[in-house]
């Protein structure tokens, strides 16, 4: 299962809340006699009776999520959740119309009918993997291969934690440390969160984000820039705020990733025709580093489809962060209203305030969130996952859902 085309941010679609088939059509207002299900009889439908029927689907919804994908999607849930058990009508405490409860579990979801009573639009949340307890919940956390990192803060003081210090590839996460250079600036009064940044074609990237398609000279505030940046993850708003910041803002903040990449600079590092470069990059000091970082300048973009087929690549070109260090740099930034934008994996419903950043790529997978209960207390839960081989993100997105549940439910 994939997340993004080089994620490089927010994790969405399949990691953060399966999404199958959202257009813009709304339940009938008046069910029809063809209506003959009710939405939460056609939710319990798609999980008890097999195998599923294409005739529940509108054109639309098939031509998005065909049958035998819709199958897989239903299989994986039961595999990672245990046995379906009932469809329950949400009474709060959890987003979404519907609980689809499971002998582990629990998904939260959302509906959408036809006239006809065909699905139109269905949206599964993340899945929240009961475990209950911490203790519980890090047992599935050490049994992953590869790398694996782990903080959860309460307050300020670790609650549990796996390997807190290592630095590990995060991806996009790593647009904390730009966020965090760039408000430590306004803070000061060196820069305003209203001050014009014009889009320049040296700073367009790959996807994920939407301004690498925008006109060049396009005026954007700061405001603007690090809202896209941290709540779509896109890749164009953060290499333009790198330029602007400049690499001695980004210092203090960047750990041992010195010079900071820009987003372009990976991906053209990593592109296979630049492998003369990348071996340069790796064998070279800061200084030698800082000399073919400006070589990549003049070398095109590599394809999209470089990152979308699922194998990591050259992934010693990455952004490396421990999840205290990203803790570090969350706790500088998660008053800002503009980190909320994107919730992530947590439920907004069960919190006063959460702040979110992601990242990934194949092989590498970050998940950070700041938290803060009701009743007051505040948490930053952080971990992230590096293998040579493609990660099972839904196994990792709720096993770090079962971290917040815990929380919300004040375990132990």
């Amino acid at each position: 299962m994939k997340v993004e085309l080089w994620v490089l941010g927010a994790i969405v679609l399949l990691a953060l809340g399966l999404l199958l088939g959202i257009f813009p059509h709304k339940s009938s207002s008046t069910p029809t006699p063809a209506q003959a299900l009710t939405p939460q009889a056609a939710l319990e439908r798609l999980f008890t009776v097999k195998p599923v029927q294409s005739e529940w689907f509108s054109a639309q919804f098939l031509a998005k999520v065909p049958v035998p994908e819709m199958e897989q999607i239903l299989s994986q849930l039961e595999q990672t959740l245990g046995s379906y058990l009932r469809v329950e009508v949400n009474s709060g405490g959890h987003r979404g119309q519907y609980l689809v409860i499971f002998q582990k579990g629990l998904v939260p979801s959302n509906v959408s009918l036809d006239a006809q009573g065909q699905f139109v639009g269905l949206w599964f949340f993340p899945p929240q993997l009961q475990v209950g307890s911490l203790k519980k919940a890090m047992v599935g956390f050490k049994g992953l291969p590869g790398k694996v990192s782990v903080l959860v803060l309460e307050d300020g003081k670790p609650r549990v934690a796996l390997q807190p210090a290592e630095a590990l590839a995060v991806g996009s996460s790593f647009k904390l440390a730009v966020l965090a250079a760039l408000q430590e600036q306004i803070e000061v009064g060196q820069r305003s969160w209203l001050d014009l940044v014009r889009l320049q074609t040296a700073s367009k990237s790959l996807p994920t984000g939407i301004l690498q398609t925008w006109p060049d000279g396009t005026p954007l505030t700061l405001q603007t820039l690090a809202t896209l940046m941290i709540s779509q993850s896109d890749n164009t708003a953060a290499d333009t705020l790198i330029r602007t910041l400049g690499q001695a803002a980004l210092a203090r903040y960047a750990g041992k990733n010195q010079p900071l990449l820009t987003t372009r600079e990976a991906f053209v590092l990593k592109d296979p025709k630049n492998s003369n470069l990348l071996a340069q990059y790796l064998e070279g000091n800061e200084t030698e580093r800082e000399t073919v970082l400006k070589e990549t300048a003049s070398r095109p973009l590599p394809p999209v489809s470089l990152f979308s087929k699922g194998a990591p690549v050259a992934l010693k070109v990455e952004w490396f962060f421990s999840v205290r260090e990203l803790c570090g740099l969350m706790a500088k930034v998660e008053a800002l209203p503009l980190m909320s934008v994107n919730p992530g994996v947590a439920d907004p419903s069960q919190w006063a305030h959460l702040a979110y950043k992601g990242g990934s790529e194949p092989g590498v997978l970050n998940l950070t969130t700041w938290i803060q209960g009701k009743e007051g207390h505040a948490y930053c839960v952080s971990a992230s996952w590096n293998d040579d081989r493609p990660l099972d993100e839904t196994r990792f997105t709720m096993l770090y859902s079962g971290l917040l549940q815990v929380l919300a439910g004040k375990g132990s």
